[in-house]
């Protein structure tokens, strides 16, 4: 996963169906598995793009966008915000809500 700046995401955002933007912090450890689990998705599915930024840079960003904990997965469809996903479960979850 590269790590994505919000003009990347939002640029990302209107040239895809689908991407995503994962937010997360260095040392949650939860952050850690949910990125090896994003790690496997990507692969699965190579068309989707996929971004990662560390959220203690993005002070604003998250306050616009009311995240309210990390790790956290926004999803956009057609451009627009579609879903956020905080409870990552696991692999076939986050497959299944971003497949087409």
């Amino acid at each position: 996963m590269e790590e994505w700046t919000i003009e990347t995401w939002k640029e990302k955002a209107k040239n895809h169906e689908v991407t995503a933007l994962y937010l997360y912090t260095p040392f949650c450890g939860t952050c850690k598995v949910a990125s090896k689990m994003l790690e496997v998705v990507e692969v699965l599915l190579p068309q989707i793009p996929i971004g990662k930024a560390n959220i203690n840079f993005l002070e604003d960003f998250a306050f616009e966008q009311q995240i309210e904990s990390v790790p956290c997965l926004l999803i956009t469809k057609n451009g627009k915000e579609h879903e956020k996903v905080y409870a990552f479960e696991s692999v076939q979850n986050l497959y299944e809500k971003l497949r087409l």
